[in-house]
């Protein structure tokens, strides 16, 4: 029952990135542009629904669809590997038009070139996983 519920979840966000234009191509160009205010608007409004939502769930002490309390750790201050991968993937991002979520969406609503991006993307997590020991911290 679990699985549906998660599939329904990614179908719905599908849909909710499509009909916002959040994987449009043209959109993200016009973002790293600087020529449009839509998708800081889209980024924006996700920051501060889930703002709100980490501090209700935080203060409700609700549990998870699991039902295990939920445990929120404290992050670790900017290190310098988490500033180069957020240059890295902003750079992956401006180049394909998508970041992770979107490329999958792209492909089911039709784009079947973004399957050589999702296949960059796991050699490059696949590459990360393998010299990641050797990467500062």
């Amino acid at each position: 029952m679990r699985s549906v519920l998660y599939i329904l979840a990614g179908v719905i966000f599908g849909i909710v990135m499509v009909k916002s234009e959040a994987v449009s191509w043209f959109r993200i160009q016009e973002m790293f542009r600087f020529q449009a205010f839509h998708m800081y608007g889209i980024i924006g409004s996700a920051v501060v629904v889930g703002a709100v939502c980490m501090t209700i769930l935080k203060r409700s002490g609700l549990k998870s669809i699991t039902g295990e309390s939920m445990k929120f750790p404290q992050k670790p201050p900017l290190y310098r590997s988490g500033l180069t991968g957020g240059i890295i993937f902003g750079l992956g991002w401006a180049m394909t038009g998508a970041c992770p979520g979107p490329l999958f969406v792209n492909v089911g609503a039709g784009y079947p070139v973004m399957l050589v991006v999702i296949g960059f993307a796991i050699l490059g997590a696949f590459v990360h996983g393998i010299i990641a020991h050797r990467l500062p911290r």
